[in-house]
């Protein structure tokens, strides 16, 4: 009995790692295809990569992409960070239950609902839609993400170690600097790399409140294949999934590091 759901439970994740990961393979595998058919294999070659590196309006594209996901992430990670340490530090003030509401809204809000939302305020506060606006609407959807992530460190950190440093004379900014900020650190990263993430591939809000100049890679990806899958579209997909793997492993690697050193802090600590 336990041999034969051995069996099935590994099947099972087989067959689940297949549908997700397998059109992922493939779409790798074929953007080094030499035919021009995206479905014929014929031969190994990198003349598709090559040929990106010479389409001027895809390298528009991903410079404005990475742009608005660097400024919207570091500034998200920002806000966030503040929300998270509002939430969990001023469990009792005024309005708490709105402010809560209004940042984990766009967790739950359809993309089409938070798109149609911002373009309404854009036009309504007189902004030409554009570099601007897209990168404002990137801000108000990944913030909340990264509160999630550094609220749910907050919840653990142990406060007495903030009451020591105030008790030896340290202010309370010095405190947050010395002794919290490095604790929720790799939250922080964390969140900054999955702000940076979601930005990089939102395709719905960016159309919504895009402009001429503001086209992102996603935009012009998605615009390209309505007319067809070409093996250029194939390159420029694996380049964003090997820039979201490094991310990934780097900030994992990070994490592990930081946790490794905490450890062995303790240790020393308890030690002496």
């Amino acid at each position: 009995m336990n041999a034969t759901l051995s069996r099935f439970n590994i099947a099972s994740l087989v067959l689940g790692f297949a549908f997700l990961y397998l059109p992922i393979v493939l779409l790798v595998v074929f953007s080094f295809n030499e035919s021009k058919l995206v479905t014929v294999w014929g031969g190994f070659s990198t003349k598709w990569y090559v040929s990106l590196m010479s389409n001027q309006a895809i390298i528009d594209a991903a410079w404005v992409t990475i742009r608005v996901a660097l400024i919207a992430a570091t500034v998200a990670t920002v806000l966030g960070t503040l929300a998270a340490i509002a939430l969990t530090r001023y469990t009792r003030f005024r309005g708490r239950l709105l402010f809560s509401g209004m940042v984990y809204a766009p967790l739950v809000m359809p993309e089409v609902i938070t798109g149609l939302s911002l373009l309404l305020f854009f036009v309504a506060a007189g902004l030409d839609r554009g570099f601007l606006t897209v990168t404002l609407a990137h801000i108000t959807f990944t913030m909340c993400f990264v509160t999630v992530v550094v609220q749910s460190r907050l919840i653990s950190f142990d406060r007495a170690l903030e009451e020591a440093a105030m008790d030896l004379g340290a202010t309370p900014v010095r405190t947050f600097f010395q002794v919290t900020l490095p604790v929720i650190l790799p939250a922080i990263v964390s969140g900054w790399m999955l702000a940076f993430t979601l930005s990089l591939d939102d395709l719905v809000i960016a159309n919504f409140t895009s402009g001429p100049g503001a086209t992102t890679l996603p935009m012009k990806i998605y615009s390209q294949v309505r007319l067809g899958v070409t093996p250029e579209i194939n390159a420029v997909c694996t380049i964003l999934i090997a820039i979201v793997a490094t991310g990934v492993i780097i900030a994992s690697i990070v994490n592990k590091r930081r946790e490794v050193q905490r450890q062995r802090d303790e240790q020393a600590a308890q030690r002496g």
